[in-house]
């Protein structure tokens, strides 16, 4: 059908308008259709390797990962590759060589469970390698991990540049050189978190982190620590800050060995350790308590923390980073599992 004139000039300029928007909205950065790093719905390990292929994208954990998930056997069991287990997200612990990981990884409270990784000979490992300033990860929980290499070593990140925030881990960690349960060192910031793993090195372990440069706040350990110098119930070394922290391990250490931290050049305000089960009296930062005052909250209200008592540890006040039930449990933060 032919169009008259007079339409086709009026359909002309509709077309030409509509190009002209569609130029107006690249040249301001693709408001309606955004460029950029995609997004990673991740339900599978075949998902979580994908983001080293996105290492500045923004990504989130839809479900569990676990033996039982589909890629575990081919890239995070114990006889995965060739029997090294996973290889880390980001920067030099994935192959040698590649940047860090500056992106966003939202855990949404699910897990990662039964990482294995053995990378003997390679630094810095993990679920990531290394998290680079700017970069973000949260809400998220590494549960029976087994991890062994050489140097700066944690369950979850080995070098830490950005931030780490409600996040756990339980498992076993080793190496030689700054070892640490959750994080193996941290320059960034570590907040909200906690590790029960047992952990082990010679010369800068700690049950949450095995050095820290940065700031360490309203986090704990649990874990048995073992090193040879510069060992500590939450930190090998500090040379950071730490605030409103605990720790209960055993620590065993033959030279700067302490309950809370084993050596430090850095402030520890407002922090504790359990003396009677980290078999330890003395540390280089913290304040020594009993097991009865650790879990008084008289202890840690007197030190400004922000806690609450609550009935029972299944009933928690969120409005409180810290939760505890008075006289019987050690204090535990409001949004852990």
């Amino acid at each position: 059908m032919k169009i008259p004139g007079s339409k086709r000039h009026y359909y002309m300029a509709k077309i030409s308008i509509l190009l002209i928007v569609i130029a107006l909205i690249a040249g301001m950065g693709g408001c309606l259709f955004p460029r950029g790093p995609r997004n990673l719905e991740i339900r599978t390990w075949y998902d979580l390797e994908a983001i080293r292929d996105n290492l500045s994208g923004h990504h989130i954990l839809m479900n569990d990962l676990d033996s039982t998930t589909a890629g575990y056997e081919e890239l995070a069991s114990p006889t995965a590759n060739e029997g090294k287990g996973w290889h880390p997200i980001g920067g030099p612990g994935s192959d040698g060589s590649g940047p860090p990981f500056t992106g966003t990884f939202d855990g949404q409270g699910y897990e990662i469970r039964d990482l294995s990784i053995s990378l003997a000979g390679i630094g810095y490992v993990g679920l990531f390698s290394i998290v680079g300033e700017g970069g973000r990860i949260e809400d998220i929980g590494v549960v029976n991990a087994y991890v062994n290499s050489t140097a700066y070593i944690g369950s979850l990140v080995g070098l830490n540049l950005g931030t780490v925030s409600n996040s756990y881990s339980t498992g076993r960690v080793s190496g030689a050189l700054f070892v640490g349960g959750l994080v193996g060192y941290n320059q960034g910031s570590v907040s909200n978190s906690y590790s029960t793993g047992n952990v082990t090195s010679d010369n800068g372990v700690g049950g949450l982190a095995g050095g820290n440069s940065g700031t360490v706040g309203n986090s704990y350990a649990t874990g048995g620590v073992t090193g040879s110098e510069s060992a500590g119930g939450l930190l090998g070394t500090n040379n950071g800050t730490v605030v409103s922290s605990y720790s209960l391990g055993n620590v065993t250490g033959n030279s700067h060995a302490g309950g809370l931290v084993g050596y430090s050049e850095g402030t520890v305000t407002n922090s504790f350790w359990n003396t009677e089960t980290s078999g330890r009296a003395t540390s280089d930062g913290g304040t020594g308590k009993t097991t009865a005052q650790m879990q008084n909250i008289a202890t840690f209200s007197g030190a400004s923390w922000n806690i609450i008592a609550v009935t029972n540890s299944s009933v928690r006040n969120p409005a409180y980073i810290w939760n505890i039930v008075n006289n019987t449990t050690y204090p535990f933060l409001s949004w852990q599992p």
